[in-house]
């Protein structure tokens, strides 16, 4: 098959025993409700161009074999968001030389802090926090972001990293804009970010 050929995952189908259940659910969660043909229900999470589709008849998959996940920016806001949305959520851990440990990863390091939680199927979902990304995970000429939320929380970032520069090199940089361009950029393409 040839390599330039775009092919984007659009939708993941998951397994459910109740249709309407699970559509109360992912409704509540504040998913998009995406038009479909009759007999499929789909939801799209904020921010994702990838969605979840159920049905009575679309995969003979049992009901909560499912294991998807979730990225997010920051683990600790999307947790309470669920909560606050009726979701029981875990709370958050990271993971440590010997598996799970509570709370957050000390150096709050892209791929570690999680949360997880179920939909009435049982289907889970885990939730990662990843503001840098692995190389070549993205090609920086597709760099985007989901949400003003997730630019704003990369903005944030770039700042704190750039006030750091801006103290190793004693004084102000007047050309912060594209600091921060190339910061954010690296940050998510896992390109070594700028110093």
């Amino acid at each position: 098959m040839s390599t330039n050929v775009d092919m984007k995952l659009e939708v993941v189908v998951i397994p459910v025993s109740d249709v309407d259940r699970a559509k109360e659910f992912y409704g509540r969660l504040g998913w998009r409700l995406d038009q479909t043909p009759p007999g499929i229900v789909q939801f799209t999470p904020p921010g994702s161009s990838c969605s979840v589709q159920f049905g009575p008849n679309l995969t003979s998959a049992a009901p909560g074999s499912a294991e998807e996940y979730l990225i997010v920016s920051d683990v600790e806001a999307a947790r309470n968001a669920l909560v606050a949305a009726g979701v029981e959520v875990s709370e958050v851990f990271h993971i440590g030389p010997d598996g799970p440990v509570s709370g957050l990863d000390p150096q709050r390091r892209s791929y570690f802090s999680r949360a997880s939680f179920n939909d009435p199927d049982r289907n889970n979902w885990l939730v990662q926090e990843i503001t840098t990304r692995l190389p070549g995970r993205i090609e920086a000429a597709a760099t985007s972001f989901g949400s003003a939320r997730d630019l704003a929380s990369a903005l944030r970032r770039a700042a704190a990293a750039h006030g750091e520069h801006e103290k190793r090199i004693g004084e102000a940089d007047a050309n912060w804009p594209d600091w921060y361009a190339e910061y954010m950029v690296s940050e998510q393409t896992g390109a070594e970010l700028p110093r």
